[in-house]
């Protein structure tokens, strides 16, 4: 089996929630793991190292206590998403926290480090790192991540152009390993879609924006629950990133959506305050799977309804292989 011993047995979906800056909170991770899927959040969320051993703690505690409560239904693991750069001068003290507590997932962006993945290793931790092309995943497992998230075209925040199949394809071409992919997956149907082509879980971000314990505006919830993947803009004039982004939002961004530029990706910064400074405070992302979210469920809730699609999903896919004595796609005699 590819996936890591951490996820052997404690999942109810195959689904890693995606770390989502600002919006991930300890409520919402707590609600994620609980519900059966890993549950992540970026460590620049807590306002400092404090903050962060104390958000550590209270997820600890929180899962610890479900899993006495119904040892039968263990809660998922969670995950701590690092931005390796050197615009991030938390990034030492956050991992000197993330090792103390012993965090069994960290995820890693926009650096693939050596001694980081070192960091994680020495205390048993595991490293998935964040990827848009096949040579940035040759690279993240040559400096020794042990899986890869491919964040293709359509996902929601700093994303890929790469289509969802050929990134999946390219990479499964060589590696073996933990593969994660990213990008308009909001269904039961589209977390299983992403297992058949290739990849080992889903990960999902922009549906969990519009969850009753995400720490997002109300009216991004709204807008999220309102809008279609041509609502979607994909431009790297907020941050100097590509990402995708909701038009009606660039506009109280004061970006024109009608006249994007580029911008200079060196102007780029991972820190929280930049995040909450003009254009990127009211620029929010989202990702193309938003069109069929329609409602601001619980975590719990968002999560049961994924379950009920993707048994559908699986049951119809095991009724159509059964249908025939012959596949309908065996090829042609030569």
């Amino acid at each position: 089996m590819r996936l890591p011993a951490i996820l052997t047995n404690r999942l109810r979906l195959p689904v890693l929630a995606s770390p989502l800056l600002v919006i991930s909170n300890p409520d919402l991770v707590i609600a994620q793991c609980k519900a059966g899927i890993v549950g992540s959040f970026p460590a620049l969320n807590a306002s400092d190292s404090e903050e962060l051993d104390i958000w550590l703690t209270r997820i600890e505690d929180a899962l610890s206590e479900h899993d006495s409560e119904e040892p039968s239904h263990p809660a998922a693991p969670f995950a701590v998403n690092q931005i390796v750069d050197r615009s991030n001068d938390r990034l030492l003290q956050d991992m000197e926290t993330i090792a103390r507590h012993r965090v069994p997932i960290v995820i890693t962006s926009q650096g693939a480090d050596t001694d980081i993945n070192e960091m994680i290793h020495a205390y048993g931790g595991v490293v998935f790192h964040n990827v848009t092309t096949n040579d940035s995943a040759r690279q993240a497992i040559k400096n020794g991540a042990d899986g890869l998230i491919a964040i293709a075209a359509g996902a929601g925040g700093h994303a890929g152009s790469i289509s969802p199949f050929a990134l999946v394809q390219e990479i499964r071409q060589w590696f073996t390993g933990p593969l994660l992919l990213s990008g308009s997956i909001a269904t039961g149907r589209s977390i299983f879609g992403a297992t058949a082509m290739g990849a080992d879980l889903a990960c999902i971000g922009s549906a969990f924006i519009a969850t009753q314990e995400a720490n997002a505006e109300a009216d991004y919830k709204l807008m999220i629950v309102n809008s279609t993947a041509t609502d979607i803009v994909y431009t790297n004039v907020v941050s100097g990133v590509y990402g995708n982004y909701l038009r009606q939002s660039l506009g109280a961004a004061t970006v024109d959506p009608k006249n994007l530029t580029s911008r200079d990706p060196t102007s780029m910064s991972f820190d929280l305050d930049s995040a909450r400074r003009e254009p990127a405070r009211d620029a929010w992302s989202a990702g193309h799977g938003i069109g069929v979210l329609r409602d601001i469920p619980t975590a719990s809730e968002l999560i049961n309804r994924f379950a009920a699609e993707y048994e559908i999903a699986r049951n119809e896919f095991l009724w159509r292989m059964e249908d025939t004595v012959e596949p309908r796609w065996a090829p042609a005699d030569q």
